[in-house]
């Protein structure tokens, strides 16, 4: 298996060529997995006389998916970053401890949350809406589902550690492998051999399976900078703590976003002239926004492994550069986000089948809520760098103050004062004037890190 990049490309390589080399696999990646999830869906509403409720009872598997994935970042984007430093430190001992203890806590979260989530599945999917109708086929995904979720706890906790070490090509492969395996399965399970639903979620696991073996045979056999290995592991619980605190708020960032997402389908339901077709034009505006932010997130696979390798490495001149190039790019991206939602909003919502009212609803919503994008774009760019450094509780606190102090309150204030004026667009303006207070705390925040950190580093080289 080819390694195309060196490990000493983190600390020596052309930052602007890193970062497209660990960005362009990355959104590859995310851009397959969105497109295996729809065809996933289509394939399922396509079986013959329960195709409706067989989609409706996969669909409420969907908090289930999230809190598994949510226990895999908490790994990932813990224990990634602190590898980062290891390497560029050159102590290659202490990055393979962080690796084994990473993965040997995936393990754990996979036996236990297999055992719980099947136990209780059940109870469950009945709390998150199925009905007698929708939760046979809700359990027949589910527990096939979470029989295999060690696969997806292996591919997505250990994905970030394959992009750390610098190759984006290797953890692009195993989401796209799986993707693709599990979107050439899904016919013949489905429809051939008559499974059903049971059939997608077996594709699936299959999918994942190929996907975890080729990070573990990565890992363990292929990588030559850094070996997993279990063999003689002894557990460090500090080191595991230390992984737990900087993993845990990216977890919590999800949750609040969950919050703020309920939070404000209830406004526009209770509040705006069109009741429920707001949030069905709200919920469009968030399908449409995974993918303008899609390549922003992508970049910060490339920003935060760089950063970390070279504070380990005592490099401030390429941490600085690659900070204000990640900057840079998120507002480029940012900027042409914003100009399509104010051209073309109409033919975007059309491809959720809009009507005129949604149109006429999302169609402001969209350019209004455009605004604060460039904005958004420069607090994760930033909010890369406090991961890269272990100090992503900054970003937590970012996060929440941006979606429960300001954003919510706001939009409930402008959601009632829309009502009584005949102007419920108002409401949309919470996120511009909640990104702007997000923006000054996350400058004020990487202020201070610049300051007290990254400041204190010998210059170092290009």
């Amino acid at each position: 298996m080819p390694q195309t990049q060196k490990k000493q490309d983190m600390g020596t390589g052309d930052v602007k060529k890193l970062l497209l080399q660990l960005m362009i696999p990355a959104v590859v990646a995310q851009v397959v997995n969105l497109l295996y999830n729809i065809v996933d869906r289509i394939y399922i509403g396509h079986i013959s006389g329960i195709g409706a409720a067989a989609l409706t009872g996969v669909g409420l598997f969907t908090p289930i998916l999230m809190l598994l994935n949510a226990f895999a970042m908490l790994i990932g984007a813990g224990g990634a970053p602190r590898t980062a430093i290891a390497m560029g430190q050159g102590d290659k001992e202490q990055a393979e401890k962080i690796i084994s203890n990473s993965f040997t806590m995936l393990m754990i979260f996979a036996v236990l949350l297999t055992g719980v989530f099947y136990a209780s599945a059940p109870t469950l999917l009945r709390l998150f809406g199925a009905s007698d109708t929708t939760l046979p086929y809700a359990l027949a995904y589910s527990r096939i589902y979470i029989l295999g979720s060690v696969c997806v706890l292996i591919v997505m906790g250990m994905n970030p550690f394959i992009t750390t070490q610098g190759f984006a090509k290797i953890s692009m492969l195993t989401t796209v492998i799986g993707a693709v395996i599990n979107i050439i399965l899904d016919p013949i399970f489905i429809f051939t051999l008559n499974m059903g639903v049971t059939g997608a979620a077996v594709a699936t696991i299959i999918g994942q399976f190929c996907g975890c073996a080729l990070a573990i045979y990565f890992n363990h056999k292929k990588n030559t900078d850094i070996t997993l290995s279990i063999k003689g592991f002894r557990p460090d619980f500090r080191l595991i703590g230390e992984i737990y605190a900087i993993g845990l708020p990216s977890v919590i960032m999800i949750a609040i976003g969950s919050v703020m997402t309920f939070l404000m389908n209830k406004i526009l339901i209770t509040y705006h002239a069109a009741h429920e077709t707001a949030a069905t034009a709200f919920g469009a505006y968030f399908k449409l926004n995974s993918f303008i932010f899609m390549p922003v997130f992508g970049m910060n696979n490339g920003v935060v492994p760089i950063v970390a390798y070279n504070y380990g490495a005592r490099n401030r001149k390429r941490m600085v550069e690659t900070i204000k190039r990640g900057a840079l790019y998120a507002s480029i991206i940012m900027v042409f986000g914003t100009v399509l939602f104010w051209v073309i909003p109409g033919p975007l919502l059309k491809i959720f089948d809009a009507t005129d009212t949604m149109l006429s609803v999302g169609i402001p919503a969209l350019r209004i809520i455009s605004i604060s994008f460039c904005m958004a774009g420069a607090c994760i760019a930033l909010g890369a760098s406090f991961q890269a450094l272990g100090r992503s509780l900054y970003s937590m606190i970012t996060s929440i103050v941006r979606q429960l102090v300001f954003l919510i309150p706001i939009a409930y204030v402008l959601a009632r004062y829309g009502a009584s004026v005949g102007n419920s667009d108002l409401v949309w303006w919470s996120y511009p004037i909640a990104e702007v207070f997000s923006l000054t705390l996350t400058l004020f925040f990487f202020r201070h890190l610049y300051k007290t950190v990254i400041a204190q580093l010998p210059e170092g080289r290009e």
